[in-house]
């Protein structure tokens, strides 16, 4: 058994939630606290080249191979947690040989994970499965991810045995709120192809993620005193919810899956005089993630040709896009994945990401970067878990994974589509 579940539970209780309203990079100085202490263990374990960017948070280590030459091969994953729900304090529980019913994660206010609202949960009767005291989120996304990475260096240092060609690692600040990339260093770096350790379901291998944009739409009103409004006010607030109601109703995250994209209103404020919405658009194809673009700047002239006044703008900024293009060239790259999973029984599953992985900028920056699971599930929120067992076996995929691209002349599965 591996050291990754004592890590795992060590970097959560460190907070590095990161802030999407600041202009500083890091977002927040709390992730350097993270960065440090990856830092020291990677030198601890005897990896002597290690760097750590202490202007902008990113930690890199390299590892020498010990056979012939080979494709130096990177594994990546991100230190900060998502700004939704807070990080600080949390209360990490394993609960061992879990029996598949409901789980009280918090007796004083009574806040209970429901197998019900869950149904994933009741499948890993009999595993130890690692949970929150319902007030914070766990933090697997990522730190399931480097705790595994992390894992599986300390394993190839011990056991010069393993034969491997280069290795490199990075960890990443900033990747939850689209900024994971912003000051990575290629150069510094220095693999030809990685992986990005930031997926769910154990056995998940994901190359195809949706395009993403955020839009900041802001709406001008009047505010005059409400006893003399006739004929004379115009509520932002009013004008904002005509314009959301403008919106396909049912393209919304709830209510889509697979490769349906979406309209996301995150956030609201404002009052009479000035209203705000905040917009996340996604979709995986380029050509109706642009028409969606095209259909909120639509909405606006039509609220504005409405009262006959510029009241409302749109402003659309692009985050990030498809990786498939990236990757389809480097088809092998799923095809060893596939492989290293089959070897210790996992079948693997190829599926689209509903979201984006700092791999999506990496790869249109010259670095193909598909995405593995972590084996974590319900990220974001406080009813986030991973299974004890499910992070002992992430750390043999990668182990494997590394193993299947020393290996000669090795069989290589092309085709995405023969195994799913």
């Amino acid at each position: 058994m591996s050291d990754v579940i004592e890590r795992f539970l060590e970097y959560v209780r460190i907070d590095t939630q990161s802030d999407e309203h600041t202009d500083t990079h890091p977002s927040t100085a709390k992730q350097h606290v993270l960065a440090k202490l990856l830092t020291e263990q990677l030198k601890e374990m005897g990896i002597a080249d290690v760097t750590y960017d202490t202007e902008h948070c990113y930690v890199y280590a390299k590892i020498p191979g010990n056979d012939r030459e080979e494709q130096k091969l990177g594994f990546i994953a991100h230190m900060d947690t998502s700004p939704e729900v807070s990080g600080a304090n949390v209360k990490a529980r394993r609960i061992e040989n879990y029996d598949g019913g409901d789980i009280l994660l918090n007796e004083e206010q009574d806040i209970v994970m429901r197998v019900s609202e869950l149904r994933e949960v009741s499948a890993y009767r009999g595993k130890d499965l690692i949970v929150t005291d319902g007030t914070t989120l766990l933090g697997a996304d990522d730190k399931a991810g480097i705790a595994e990475i992390m894992s599986m260096a300390a394993y190839l240092v011990k056991h010069p045995e393993v034969l491997h060609g280069e290795i490199r690692l990075a960890f990443t600040p900033d990747e939850e709120i689209g900024c994971g990339t912003d000051f990575f260093d290629l150069e510094t770096f220095d693999a030809d192809v990685a992986y990005t350790v930031d997926g769910g379901a154990l056995g998940e291998i994901e190359y195809e993620n949706f395009n993403a944009a955020g839009a900041l739409v802001t709406v001008d009103g009047r505010n005059v005193h409400p006893g003399d409004a006739k004929g004379k006010m115009i509520n932002a607030q009013r004008v904002a919810m005509e314009y959301h109601a403008l919106l396909p109703a049912h393209e919304v995250p709830e209510e889509t899956k697979g490769y349906e994209g979406f309209y996301h209103l995150c956030s609201m404020s404002g009052g009479v005089e000035k209203a705000y919405l905040s917009y996340l658009i996604r979709d995986h194809s380029g050509e109706l993630f642009e028409k969606r673009k095209e259909t909120m700047r639509e909405a606006a002239r039509q609220v504005n040709a409405h009262y006959g006044k510029e009241l409302v703008t749109v402003e659309c900024k692009d985050s990030y896009y498809n990786m498939k293009e990236k990757i389809e060239p480097h088809m092998e790259l799923i095809g060893h994945a596939k492989e290293a999973m089959m070897s210790l029984g996992i079948l693997p599953k190829v599926v689209p990401i509903r979201g984006g992985t700092d791999g999506a900028r990496l790869s249109f920056m010259g670095l193909p970067c598909p995405n593995l699971g972590t084996g974590g599930y319900a990220f974001h929120g406080p009813y986030e878990h991973v299974t004890a067992e499910g992070m002992e076996t992430a750390v043999n995929i990668l182990t494997n994974l590394i193993k299947r691209f020393a290996e000669e002349k090795m069989p290589l599965l092309k085709d995405s589509a023969e195994i799913q």
